[in-house]
């Protein structure tokens, strides 16, 4: 198949698929995230942190309970709520566990260790309130000890291994980067909002 006829084949598949403002998440003039421009490591790390964490509410904004716990495809239990369960763990075990050095419970785990983030993710609105509720308490915690541990070089412990603080910055971005990926397919697959 040449290029000219793989290109008619995909538009023959998908020819509503035009890019425009109205499928977006938010007009720029609205977006509440950075144009980035930060100055600076410490303000470079925290501002593309704090930008992720602004995506995955976009990304689930205006959805019920039935459309955040909806699976992608089989079969995969990933969800957009299974997401949000998913990085408040991550908040939780890198900001307390790690870098705050608590002895605390890892979350969205059951006594015999096994994970259950994502196959705990149904369409229950009390289900959906309990996620954002502990995802917005761990940022809250990881903006607190952010703002209080001014030095990037400041240990914690992963594995019982010495980690610095700018790495466990650096890899919260790669993981919600990661993930912000997969709900772009999520989203467009609910109501066919493409991100951003």
């Amino acid at each position: 198949m040449t290029g000219t006829e793989q290109q008619q084949s995909t538009e023959e598949r998908h020819p509503e698929r035009e890019f425009g403002w109205w499928d977006m998440f938010v007009h720029p003039d609205e977006d509440p995230r950075s144009d980035g421009g930060f100055e600076g490591e410490r303000a470079t790390l925290v501002g593309y942190l704090r930008d992720h964490r602004l995506t995955l509410e976009l990304k689930c904004a205006g959805l019920d309970a039935e459309a955040l716990a909806r699976r992608s495809v089989p079969p995969s239990d990933m969800s957009l709520l299974g997401l949000v369960r998913h990085l408040a763990r991550v908040e939780h075990y890198w900001f307390r566990s790690v870098m705050a050095g608590q002895d605390v419970p890892r979350l969205y785990r059951t006594e015999d260790g096994v994970d259950v983030e994502f196959d705990g993710a149904v369409a229950d609105p009390e289900v959906v309130a309990e996620a954002w509720e502990t995802w917005r308490g761990e940022v809250a915690f990881a903006e607190r000890f952010v703002a209080d541990t001014p030095d990037l070089a400041t240990e914690g412990a992963h594995d019982d291994e010495p980690i610095a603080f700018r790495e466990v910055l650096v890899h919260m971005i790669e993981e919600y980067a990661r993930h912000m990926g997969h709900a772009d397919f999520l989203r467009e697959r609910i109501d066919g909002r493409i991100g951003q």
